[in-house]
């Protein structure tokens, strides 16, 4: 649940700020009349990443044995690698965010265009996180609690999109995405870690000193409940983890959690 309503919150509120900086724009330029397309746009990409991400959950869960655990290995990659390149996309480009969407809008004569401009950025937005929701799904143990946090997130996001548009200058965004950087760069470890204990299953690795546990908990809330659930869900937690999937998440967290927190490189003028 807390994987889920972090992901939503985030990538909700990402799709908000493009689609209000897009109505702000509009409505500053004298356009109101072209905000029906941009609206259309938006939920056209929405539906369809809704009929995608519910068409592959679907096919996934209809899955089991090697097949399964291929697919699961696959998409946890797949979900690391994706988030992770997000992470750092937008801590780069969220300056130049809002003067690439004004830019298109000036070029967008018409209202198709302006309706595909809007489906493009909601559509890219929405297709990662059906990825991440799948991820986050794949690593819980409860996919109705994956369901619940998402749209506690989707709605909070809207309503932080909502002050935005209004005027929200008094959000701290900047602290809000750092934030929420950090605690998905643990997801995305907790996938990694995910991976490789899927794959471990896959080629029969059963034996040996990185596949013994590097801890047992057989009691208590660090092994079963709700607290076991979030750990799990957000974190990668697991009660009994080999050693290869503790060495892994450590592997990429650490040096991927530096570079997140020390940030881009000033360039020097010669």
């Amino acid at each position: 649940m807390g994987a889920s309503f972090l992901i939503t919150l985030r990538e909700g509120l990402e799709i908000a700020l493009v689609l209000a900086i897009l109505a702000g724009y509009l409505v500053k330029s004298g356009r109101s009349s072209d905000l029906p397309a941009m609206w259309k746009g938006a939920f056209a990409a929405l539906a369809l990443c809704i009929v995608f991400g519910i068409s592959i959950h679907l096919a996934v869960g209809g899955l089991n044995g090697k097949v399964e655990q291929v697919t699961e290995g696959v998409i946890a990659v797949a979900a690391a690698s994706v988030l992770t390149w997000m992470i750092f996309w937008m801590r780069e480009n969220a300056r130049n965010l809002g003067a690439e969407l004004r830019s298109q809008v000036d070029q967008a004569t018409g209202a198709k265009a302006l309706a595909a401009i809007a489906f493009v950025a909601v559509f890219r937005e929405g297709l990662e996180t059906a990825l991440f929701l799948l991820g986050a799904e794949t690593s819980s143990a409860s996919g109705a609690k994956v369901v619940v946090g998402g749209l506690i997130g989707i709605a909070i996001s809207a309503v932080l999109g909502y002050l935005v548009y209004k005027g929200g200058n008094r959000l701290n965004l900047r602290s809000f995405f750092l934030v929420t950087g950090v605690m998905l760069i643990f997801f995305a470890a907790g996938l990694v870690g995910k991976a490789f204990h899927e794959f471990r299953e896959l080629f029969g690795f059963e034996s040996g000193w990185l596949i013994d546990p590097a801890w047992t908990v057989t009691s208590g809330p660090w092994a079963e409940g709700t607290f076991y659930d979030f750990m799990k869900g957000l974190f990668g937690w697991s009660s009994e983890a080999e050693k290869i999937r503790v060495i892994t998440y450590f592997a990429y967290l650490i040096p991927i959690l530096a570079m997140f927190v020390r940030g881009p490189r000033k360039k020097v003028n010669a």
